[in-house]
């Protein structure tokens, strides 16, 4: 398994986390609403408002997983929080970054991956991914993509009332 990467900003992309003032806090409506929805709308069984700090991604809001944080260096939106517009992973088996990657081999099994990364206020650093993840293999279309990139600018919206 290859660990996702990390640019040289870290830094600076983490402190713009911190200055939003979400990380490590309760779960709140504004947000579930939005993981609701995406699970609802994509029809899949996990969606999750991932913030990605320096060693891992905490889920400010999650649908279909027990676990509330996990290792940044395995996950999924790792890689997506840096992808320009969308990150797609339509077959995680098929896929020589995932195949072998602790969350598709054991539970949650997951084959499919898409997530859109989520800016600070100044839109210079992503500071989080909105995401979806189911446990078969899917098509995205044209049509999902403008779906769930509307759902992550009505979550950077949420992030920006903070």
């Amino acid at each position: 398994m290859r660990p996702a990467p990390i640019k040289l900003n870290d830094e600076q992309r983490v402190k713009a986390l911190l200055d939003l003032g979400l990380l490590d806090t309760a779960p709140e409506p504004r947000f579930d609403n939005i993981t609701k929805e995406a699970v609802k709308i994509f029809n899949v069984p996990i969606s999750t408002i991932s913030l990605l700090d320096k060693d891992r991604e905490w889920y400010k809001s999650s649908v279909g997983l027990e676990n509330k944080e996990g290792p940044r260096d395995i996950s999924f939106c790792g890689y997506a929080i840096y992808a320009k517009i969308i990150f797609i992973v339509e077959d995680t088996l098929s896929d020589w970054r995932f195949k072998d990657n602790p969350t598709v081999i054991n539970p949650p099994h997951i084959r499919f991956y898409a997530g859109v990364a989520l800016y600070d206020k100044t839109g210079g650093y992503p500071v989080g991914v909105l995401c979806i993840k189911d446990t078969k293999p899917r098509k995205f279309t044209a049509s999902d993509i403008d779906k769930l990139v509307e759902l992550a600018k009505k979550t950077e919206a949420e992030l920006h009332k903070t």
